[in-house]
């Protein structure tokens, strides 16, 4: 008898792929279902973006294979787009790695410093991946709680009550290697705050342990300053920062991320990545390069114009759900707490689904502390947002 790893007895399929089936197969049936589940952009990238592939995948030459570092070109445009938004200074030779998305990423970066048996952080809730990734890697997962009181901002005290009874067990030296966080956040919207970056980083360089900080959000819906956790003095010693064009440019399915940290984290992450993958086509890598250099105008009406129609008409479905939530969320997600009558959330989801045939995301896939909430994308059109509204008022407003 063959049978699977052992190590697939630690994760289920991912939610979206298990349930994109039944929604699938309710669209076969003629159900036409919304989908206001899925963060992935509907929108195209700028058109100097798409036009710069297309002349560059006509050339005979372009066709080789890529180095794993990413071409200058790529790696000079993603420190170009640090310094222009963040104001933080990156050496594109050593600092940064061109991703195929912020996955691979979170993948590599476990493999490059976390053993079998080692400890993580993960926000709960969070992206399921952080969980997936490292389960499947052979770590501990330790969850540290975000709650709305604190206004999703991580818990100090309990991070450092966790380390701290950590190393006690293990004779002083703990087993912590890394601390997952991602502000601006997801799924809660909860912004990114220099404060939180700066305590991240005390607390990292205090445990000798390292912040890995999703940050592919800031652009959207989010019309103040621009915040990396790299802003805060001594982060490249201890924190590696992961960005994603897949949200703030419009470019999911191109699968082009980067990460920034010291020259040395990066080649330790290199190695694992060099014998993984063979570098991106250049095309692309020529292409997103463009795309860093999108215009201030090009930014504001992709990110800031656009997604504030649908926020509000995914506020107005909230309100008709009775939901509560919290209007100074920013990213391109509206998250709610569910009314108590309510005896779980697939109880409304499943009603929003089968009834007004919407479907949008249950946040028990986030973590328990989801357990209560649901999650609305914006990355629909408006006129599937204004059919959404209709659906819904027809089931919910009767």
């Amino acid at each position: 008898m063959i049978s699977p790893a052992e190590r697939l007895n630690s994760v289920q399929e991912y939610y979206f792929s298990r349930k994109g089936k039944e929604v699938a197969k309710m669209n076969a049936e003629g159900m036409d279902i919304i989908s206001l589940a899925i963060g992935s952009p509907d929108m195209p990238p700028s058109q100097e973006t798409i036009d710069v592939l297309c002349n560059e995948a006509r050339k005979d030459n372009a066709h080789g294979y890529q180095p794993t570092v990413g071409i200058p070109e790529l790696r000079g445009a993603m420190a170009r787009f640090y310094k222009r938004w963040y104001d933080v200074d990156l050496d594109p030779a050593t600092e940064i790695q061109p991703l195929i998305g912020s996955k691979e990423g979170i993948l590599h970066v476990t493999l490059a410093f976390v053993n079998h048996g080692d400890k993580v952080l993960v926000p709960n809730p969070g992206y399921p991946t952080y969980t997936s990734l490292s389960n499947l890697l052979g770590a501990q997962i330790v969850n540290y709680d975000l709650k709305p009181e604190s206004g999703w901002q991580p818990d100090f005290e309990q991070l450092e009550r966790l380390v701290s009874e950590d190393k006690a067990n293990e004779g002083g030296k703990g087993r912590f290697k890394l601390l997952w966080t991602n502000y601006p956040n997801m799924p809660t919207g909860a912004r990114a705050q220099r404060e939180t970056y700066e305590r991240l980083v005390a607390f990292a360089r205090r445990h000798d342990l390292i912040v890995v900080n999703d940050n592919p959000y800031s652009f959207i819906l989010n019309e103040g300053e621009k915040l990396s956790i790299l802003q805060i003095p001594g982060a490249k010693d201890c924190c590696i920062e992961f960005n994603s064009m897949s949200k703030s440019h419009n470019m999911p399915g191109w699968r082009v991320g980067m990460l920034a940290t010291n020259a040395q984290f990066v080649q330790w992450i290199l190695k694992v990545k060099s014998n993984i993958d063979s570098g991106t086509f250049r095309a692309l890598q020529l292409a997103a390069a463009q795309a860093y250099d999108n215009t201030e105008a090009w930014h504001s009406h992709a990110n800031i114009e656009t997604y504030a129609n649908r926020r509000r008409m995914a506020e107005e479905i909230m309100t008709m759900l009775g939901c509560e939530f919290d209007k100074e969320q920013v990213g391109m997600f509206l998250w709610g707490r569910i009314p108590d009558s309510y005896e779980d959330i697939e109880q409304l989801t499943e009603k929003v689904l089968h009834e007004a045939r919407v479907f949008v995301t249950p946040g028990f896939i986030f973590g328990s502390n989801g357990s209560r909430y649901v999650r609305i994308s914006l990355c629909a059109k408006d006129d599937k947002f204004e059919e959404a509204v209709r659906r819904i008022k027809a089931v919910f407003c009767k």
